[in-house]
């Protein structure tokens, strides 16, 4: 019977090899899992707007699609990869080319025919316009129980007068 030395160190080594690979697989650099990607995004709340930015960098305006319903945003596009006269090839490359497809939920609907669209240094920038509905009403409470007189103004504020007899009855 033959005597196999115990070799810690290439055990060890081999177990690096194996993580290291399954976290690239995970993080999507190897060529044989396909991944797709979606473009990150940041939603902002404005009173009367919707303001959404897409982070798609290195496409061009042409090669974009984008869809506005009422309740949801689409963008589609895809990634080309620059055709090279070398030869020779790439030693590594974590860019991702092809198709992608992103659609995200808006939280309020929104008047779809009035938005707005700049495309300038990759940041894609929807401005959504809420629908009337949609837009905050400020309601005014008098406490004090006098006259219910509508305060002057734009039509998306409202009185309510809550007299003390009402409160105390509800507090009953």
């Amino acid at each position: 019977m033959a005597l196999v030395h115990w070799q810690p160190f290439q055990e060890i080594t081999a177990l690096r090899r194996q993580m290291d690979r399954m976290f690239d697989e995970i993080a999507g650099f190897n060529r044989e899992l396909k991944v797709n990607w979606m473009p990150a995004i940041e939603m902002q709340d404005s009173e009367e707007n919707v303001i959404l930015r897409a982070e798609i960098p290195g496409i061009d305006a042409k090669d974009l699609d984008v869809q506005v319903a009422r309740d949801t945003v689409t963008i589609t596009g895809e990634t080309r990869q620059e055709q090279r006269t070398e030869e020779r090839g790439f030693w590594h490359s974590e860019f991702r080319y092809g198709k992608f497809q992103r659609i995200i939920p808006l939280p309020v609907a929104v008047e779809n025919e009035q938005v707005e669209a700049s495309y300038k240094d990759g940041i894609l920038t929807l401005t959504l316009p809420k629908v009337a509905e949609a837009i905050n009403r400020v309601v005014h409470i008098n406490l004090t129980g006098g006259n219910r007189e509508a305060i002057a103004g734009s039509d998306t504020t409202h009185t309510v007068d809550v007299s003390s007899e009402t409160q105390t009855k509800d507090n009953n």
